[in-house]
């Protein structure tokens, strides 16, 4: 099974134990989120659904810290942007590839968990997933792994994809990394060296129609200026979303209805800086005319 075409499946957000504080928040950012869903696992999440991909905020309700806590270890209590997910048709092909191109993984197999969706009438059914991480050891910050959508249907549904704010998808996923060439090495293994480029400041790598930049420090400063938060000790850190709107003026609206202070305007970006979405820089640009 060949890796060489990556797509962004999603993003995940850290909240910890902050979920209803996040989704007050997200919503006055002008997203709709999905009602509160439950994982097998003990995690908690709302998600902002988009055309092909979604941004979840992922977090824990207090009565079930200790259970959230053996699957996710100490990153259940970070806040900010954590996990890079991408997707797969065929999870268990997936990790004997990855493994055979010396990627290494986290367990000894793909894993499977699921939550229960309500559906309109009231009914509900188990959305399904089976996911392949990347080993944690070899990444700073978070998680970057491959999930395989079993009931895609219960996740991208049409009512859920209209948002205030204009938002159809995720355009950039930004880490800071001291080393770009050293940091984006995992996904070019993962995929092939062709996914990967050279860019002012840094590497990238091409997920369909989202951008995967490596920038250093002061390459990820000179784009996001004071919104971003970039770690101290020199660790690479995932500090920012480019979200692309179908009105930049839809999204300056919904800003001001949600009571959102702090958004700047750098270049022809708005960008919300991350001490107001939970550790994240979220900047929205307008979209290409007749995307």
């Amino acid at each position: 099974m060949s890796t060489s075409s990556p797509r962004l499946d999603h993003i995940v957000i850290s909240v910890a134990d902050q979920l209803d504080e996040s989704l007050a928040r997200y919503r006055q950012l002008g997203f709709q989120l999905t009602p509160r869903g439950h994982h097998s696992l003990g995690s908690s999440n709302h998600l902002a659904i988009f055309g092909t991909d979604y941004l979840e905020l992922l977090g824990y309700e207090p009565k079930n810290a200790d259970r959230a806590a053996e699957r996710w270890g100490p990153e259940l209590n970070a806040i900010g942007l954590s996990g890079l997910a991408f997707k797969t048709d065929n999870a268990d092909a997936l990790y004997r590839d990855l493994a055979a191109r010396g990627v290494k993984l986290d367990g000894d197999e793909a894993k499977a968990f699921f939550r229960p969706v309500e559906l309109p009438d009231g009914s509900e059914r188990e959305a399904r997933f089976r996911t392949v991480r990347i080993d944690p050891a070899g990444i700073d910050n978070g998680r970057i792994f491959f999930c395989q959508h079993l009931d895609p249907d219960l996740v991208w549904r049409s009512e859920w994809q209209t948002h205030a704010n204009g938002a159809t998808g995720i355009s950039q996923f930004v880490i800071a990394a001291k080393d770009p060439a050293k940091s984006v090495a995992l996904l070019a293994r993962s995929f092939g060296d062709a996914v990967v480029s050279d860019i002012e400041g840094g590497k990238r790598v091409t997920a369909s129609e989202t951008e995967i930049d490596f920038l250093t420090p002061e390459a990820v400063q000179a784009r996001f200026g004071d919104t971003v938060v970039v770690d101290e000790n020199g660790k690479d850190r995932k500090v920012a979303l480019v979200i692309r709107t179908r009105s930049l003026a839809d999204a300056a609206r919904a800003f001001q209805d949600g009571g959102i202070t702090g958004v700047q305007q750098i270049g022809e970006r708005l960008v919300v800086p991350a001490s107001v979405a939970y550790g994240v820089a979220l900047a929205f640009e307008q979209e290409e005319a007749g995307v």
